[in-house]
């Protein structure tokens, strides 16, 4: 027989921004409870940020084997044992997941349900033996791997990012399908860790970030080794011989092929709304997710809707994000406001690109009369003693000096664009960055110096200088 539950809040889901919902509401005494069809931690901790991270680690720590001679150590080509990365990879994961376990969430007051879960009507939902009657649902069922409709790939074992960490065995020569993030930074890392490697992008690599600051980064994977090939659409898959794969491309009309022993899907993502009920309970949705209002809120007053699932920004600090704005919304009846403009992104490939706020084509088309600041690495003493000296920080102001977004190529750059996300959602100017001090030396005295160059046209002003002149006759 269903036992019958009537939390407070249900949560489908325990990805990033579920189990964010299920512990802050427990910490409030809230009764919760989460449900969760597969691994706890969902898509980030299992198949996508944790473990693409290590692996980038891993093929950093090859790289710079490479190169030591810069620093005047010898260098060597460095023997990658693949089995024993993929064992890196997961034990990464196998530290983190203890945080998201049944048995952590179960510590914290959480009913947790190991099934899946599906709306019956607008108030109930049903998991395994349970049947839960909640005052609000949130649903953070996030995204999976979107696989186009290429001929022939059914008849390949391709990979994408769910199946991409068990290879015990280093890909000979990895075809990937889409130059974006996920694409790119696969790409690179695995060329780093002795595969060949090649990228086929239907339009441009990296098309969604700013093309000046996207250029440097393409350079350097290119430079790496990675066959980049930009505006090559994939007509057909097959495969090659015993365990090899066939890829048929096509560029201005001209049909060629690549061949490989891998091939990795990268071509974006999904939102997971099958299978959950979603027109039983009366909740509007589409092929790109679930339609919320700014508040996060569904077409069914008592159900919320967060992260990937929501058709938004893919990230696993968005879903962290929406998950305290709904957890406000719910519990202190004030509503939450998504603000997209505060939200920074960043692609961990060497070097990294990170960007918040508008970009400068952005800008320009809402503000027209703008002023683009940019300083580069080269001249950052940190930088220089890294000898990471390729990048720069550029960011977009109005013609006051408000900082409307910035953009970030270089080294660090994921951790350095946090100051501008601040800067941005405080409406701060370039001109207040003076007034921060950044320990010596390092490299967030960029973005200081970038700042800190909107002032420099006063500096040739006659009248400031005339100013400055009349005030020394005082002493």
């Amino acid at each position: 027989m269903s036992e019958v539950l009537k939390p407070d809040i249900c949560v489908i889901g325990a990805g990033s921004g579920g189990l964010t919902v299920a512990a802050a509401a427990a910490a409030f005494g809230v009764s919760v409870v989460l449900i969760e069809a597969g691994k706890m931690g969902g898509d980030c901790l299992n198949y996508g940020c944790v473990p693409s991270k290590a692996m980038i680690a891993a093929a950093k720590t090859a790289q710079t084997m490479r190169h030591a001679d810069r620093f005047g150590i010898k260098s060597v080509e460095p023997e990658v044992n693949f089995g024993r990365v993929h064992d890196h990879v997961h034990d990464v994961i196998a530290s983190i997941a203890p945080n998201d376990s049944v048995e952590r969430f179960t510590a914290l007051g959480v009913k947790v349900i190991q099934a899946r879960g599906a709306f019956t009507d607008r108030n109930t939902v049903v998991a395994g033996d349970h049947t839960i009657k909640a005052r609000r649902f949130v649903i953070a069922t996030g995204s999976r791997a979107f696989v186009p409709p290429i001929a022939g790939l059914d008849q390949v074992p391709y990979l994408t990012n769910e199946t991409l960490f068990d290879q015990t065995r280093r890909p000979g020569h990895l075809i990937v399908i889409g130059g974006g993030p996920i694409g790119m930074e696969m790409a690179q890392a695995h060329r780093r860790l002795g595969s060949n490697v090649t990228v086929i992008e239907a339009m441009k690599a990296m098309g969604k970030d700013d093309p000046e600051l996207a250029a440097i980064v393409l350079d350097k994977v290119s430079a790496d080794g990675v066959d980049i090939r930009e505006e090559t659409k994939v007509v057909s898959v097959e495969p090659k011989g015993k365990s090899g794969v066939r890829v048929t491309v096509e560029k201005d009309g001209a049909q060629s092929h690549v061949d490989g022993t891998h091939i990795l899907v990268a071509t974006g993502r999904a939102a997971n709304v099958d299978g959950l009920g979603l027109d039983e309970a009366g909740i509007d949705h589409d092929k790109k997710g679930i339609r919320v209002d700014r508040a996060l809120r569904t077409s069914n007053r008592r159900v919320y809707a967060i992260g990937d699932v929501a058709g938004g920004l893919q990230f696993t600090h968005v879903a962290g994000y929406h998950a305290g704005l709904v957890v406000q919304s719910i519990l202190f009846r004030v509503p939450g406001k998504e603000r997209r403009d505060l939200v920074p992104w960043a692609t961990y490939t060497d070097p990294e690109l990170a960007h918040v706020g508008m970009t400068e084509d952005e800008a320009r088309k809402a503000r027209g009369d703008i002023t683009i600041l940019r300083w580069p690495y080269a001249e950052n003493d940190r930088a220089q003693t890294e000898r990471k000296t390729d990048g720069l920080v550029k960011m977009v102001t109005d013609r006051r000096g408000r900082i409307l977004g910035a953009s970030i190529v270089g080294a660090n750059a994921g951790e350095m664009i946090n100051l501008f996300s601040l800067a941005i959602s405080k409406k701060m100017k370039a001109s207040d960055l003076r007034g921060f001090i950044a320990p010596y030396p390092t490299m967030t005295e960029i973005a200081k110096r970038a700042g800190t160059s909107f002032s420099a046209p006063m500096t040739r002003k006659p009248a400031v200088r005339r100013l400055i002149g009349f005030l020394r006759r005082f002493g």
